[in-house]
């Protein structure tokens, strides 16, 4: 079946519609002033589209035009719009299939008014992703390519676009490939001693060497699961908790990293009572900031559940800010260390307009002299959190996990594995070894679609793509 969709957002000056299918340029050419069916791939023609389509006599008339090198509009037919057709022919497509790219002006009325042709003439409106789907199922990417053409849809900074343009060229499904491999080279050596059971003496996989290769697959399963984490913060937001005492200028801190009166500031004491959030993008990496209700003794009830919230916050950072504005007690640094336990710990030293420049340097961690309410040192403070956040290179060698379906067959693999590493420890007969070797090929290969059998899967994977991608 032939599809057609919008592949722009309306309201712009112009738009894109998308069509894929056997019939594609034969439905096309019905409602456009050209015949495309014979045309060469990979090019690009101008024409225009025709408000009723085009007749069999205005067919045969208009491409006698065309053999002549005319834009010929038929006797008694209206222009609808003067465009441009983009022509693909399979399998040297996007989706694989014949297709074609129809560029037209922004009007909603001509939009809806094409596709209403396209659809009257045998098309049928494409579903959520059901372009890419066809890429997919036609050979053209792998499962985890095409959900990365979604994530690079919503990328919304450089570092999401830097891991969804990553896996879209292949470089997740190259490594997993690499893993398949060595797990299959592992099932085969097992497999080959069940074809020679009748030998009991004779072991084609030595025990230890198959421990440590397979220690060894599972040390880069388990490396590609802990960078879900680091994946979801960046598609999220670091999340990044302001704490320290009332008064110390928190709140002011917030409005300087946003650059916008976010946050209330006063001179009195508890004005914040809740924790407040928002965002900024440092280095092209997005950071979820969390200015919370200072750390005090208090009896208000409300602003006790406000210093709760604080501590709910510094559980869910990955990077704490610890602003104060004198050198703090034995006490506080015991108490802050309690509390941020392994997070990322940055002292921040406030009001260094007041002539005190002292950063001090406690516990070992970065520390930074700031004026909240003149801008000084702010610079400085962004290089530091960004280089709290830690955020690995984007190469071939360094894969970052963002879907959490990756991560869920990641995870059984490992499962997988680690029963063999326990198998091969308690001398478990090859047979059984191999069976928990097949099941961590098989989660891998759903990664990639491998394993992907049933459309419910795959409508689950497809539905929240946009139409017209």
């Amino acid at each position: 079946m032939t599809i057609c969709a919008l592949a722009t957002a309306p309201g712009g000056a112009l738009g894109i519609i998308r069509i894929s299918g056997p019939q594609s340029l034969e439905i096309l050419s019905r409602i456009f002033t050209k015949n495309l069916v014979n045309a060469s791939p990979n090019t690009i023609h101008y024409g225009h589209i025709l408000e009723g389509g085009t007749t069999e006599s205005d067919a045969t008339e208009s491409h006698h035009h065309n053999a002549l090198g005319c834009d010929a509009v038929p006797p008694h037919q209206s222009i609808l719009d003067e465009v441009l057709v983009s022509v693909f022919c399979a399998p040297h497509s996007y989706t694989g299939e014949d297709s074609a790219e129809i560029s037209c002006h922004g009007s909603r009325y001509i939009l809806n008014k094409v596709l209403q042709l396209l659809v009257a003439n045998g098309c049928r409106m494409a579903e959520p992703g059901e372009f890419t789907k066809r890429a997919y199922l036609n050979g053209k990417m792998d499962l985890s390519q095409a959900e990365a053409v979604a994530d690079l849809i919503a990328s919304t900074n450089k570092a999401t676009h830097d891991i969804a343009l990553s896996q879209l060229r292949g470089h997740f499904s190259s490594r997993l490939a690499q893993l398949r491999e060595q797990l299959l080279k592992l099932t085969s050596l097992l497999e080959l001693e069940l074809d020679f059971s009748d030998h009991e003496d004779l072991e084609f996989a030595d025990r230890s060497e198959l421990q440590e290769l397979t220690k060894e697959i599972d040390k880069h399963i388990t490396h590609l699961a802990h960078s879900f984490e680091t994946g979801q913060a960046l598609k999220q937001g670091i999340p990044v908790a302001i704490v320290g005492k009332t008064n110390v200028g928190k709140s002011t801190l917030l409005n300087r990293l946003l650059k916008d009166d976010r946050a209330i500031v006063s001179d009195i004491h508890g004005t914040t009572r809740d924790t407040i959030e928002d965002t900024i993008d440092i280095q092209g990496v997005t950071f979820r900031f969390i200015d919370t209700a200072g750390i005090r003794q208090t009896t208000d009830t409300i602003e006790q559940i406000g210093i709760d919230r604080t501590y709910q916050a510094i559980d869910k950072a990955r990077i704490v800010l610890w602003l104060i504005d004198e050198e703090p007690s034995n006490q506080e640094i015991n108490d802050i260390i309690q509390r941020t336990g392994n997070k990322e710990l940055i002292i921040i030293k406030n009001k260094s307009d007041k002539g005190d420049n002292n950063s001090y340097k406690l516990l070992s961690t970065p520390s930074v002299a700031i004026s909240a309410k003149y801008g000084t040192g702010i610079d400085a403070l962004e290089q530091a959190i960004y280089e709290a956040a830690d955020i690995p290179t984007l190469t071939e060698n360094e894969i970052i996990v963002t879907n959490a379906r990756h991560y869920d067959a990641l995870m059984r693999a490992h499962d997988s594995i680690q029963r063999v590493i326990d198998g091969l420890q308690t001398q478990l007969s090859g047979d059984l070894l191999s069976e928990d070797l097949h099941q961590a090929l098989d989660t891998l290969a759903e990664i990639t679609g491998g394993q992907i059998t049933t459309d419910e899967v795959l409508g689950n994977i497809f539905q929240h793509f946009c139409v017209g991608k």
